[in-house]
């Protein structure tokens, strides 16, 4: 998939589209300045094998948040296949693009490698959340095996300016059984803030986070939080007002309690 806003006339609109396979775009009414995008993938989740990219830019002077319609799923993978998600952002100069995707899910025996790029212009703005559950708890499920790997690296300019990569494989409660790791959380998220605005928002982002959280400014416009809880509900409920901080005004529909 591809998708790209422009400005005209003051407002952040379409300017171009192509989407292909399961992966789907939605446009709900939103603010007239900010243009919206919920994307959807109608397999109903990914397995081994699976493929899955997106390429979204924000042009110049525009505004474009991208959520996901419910939570991404990653099921049991068969042999040693594994699914792969592919995302390229791109930030033009006095933009700013939202990253919002729900949940991902990943259930027992699931193997799922995870890229995240983006390059911005020294003046826009990014805003990113990557919440993570490992089996849903109130199901009585739990990931015992499987396979993650995530990578996420952000770009200013010609600056590298954030990256974080993730690991987990094996006995994964057992990895994150550890006070350094998870202290056994079954549910994580973080989030990241890069802009020039990013130290203002600080001492708010610290009043929010529960005791499982903590924030900090990486470097000056870039700002970064991680979080821990027992569950998906708990998460979201701490996650919440944290991104609404960040972003600035409603959210998206698709996150509400």
């Amino acid at each position: 998939m591809r998708v790209s806003s422009k400005l005209r006339a003051g407002a952040s609109v379409l300017d171009g589209l192509y989407q292909s396979g399961c992966l789907k775009l939605l446009f709900p009414r939103a603010q007239a300045d900010a243009l919206t995008g919920v994307f959807l993938n109608t397999a109903g989740g990914l397995t081994g094998g699976d493929r899955i990219s997106l390429d979204a830019r924000a042009g110049a002077g525009s505004r474009l948040t991208l959520t996901s319609q419910a939570a991404e799923r990653c099921y049991k993978a068969t042999g040693e296949t594994v699914a792969l998600m592919s995302t390229e952002l791109t930030v033009e100069a006095e933009a700013r693009l939202d990253w919002l995707p729900q949940e991902t899910i990943l259930f027992d025996q699931s193997a799922l490698r995870r890229r995240l790029c983006v390059q911005m212009a020294p003046d826009a703005r990014f805003l990113m959340v990557e919440p993570l559950v490992l089996g849903r708890l109130a199901m009585g499920e739990v990931m015992r095996s499987g396979l993650f790997q995530d990578s996420v690296r952000v770009s200013r300019g010609t600056d590298l300016v954030f990256a974080d990569a993730v690991r987990l494989s094996g006995d994964i409660p057992a990895m994150l059984r550890g006070s350094a790791t998870a202290d056994g959380a079954g549910a994580m998220a973080s989030v990241l803030y890069v802009g020039p605005d990013a130290e203002a928002h600080l001492a708010a982002l610290r009043s929010l986070m529960p005791a499982t959280g903590g924030t900090s400014l990486l470097r000056p416009g870039v700002l970064y939080a991680r979080l821990l809880a027992p569950d998906s509900f708990l998460l979201r409920r701490s996650l919440i007002p944290v991104i609404g901080q960040l972003h600035g005004r409603a959210l998206p529909k698709t996150w509400m309690m």
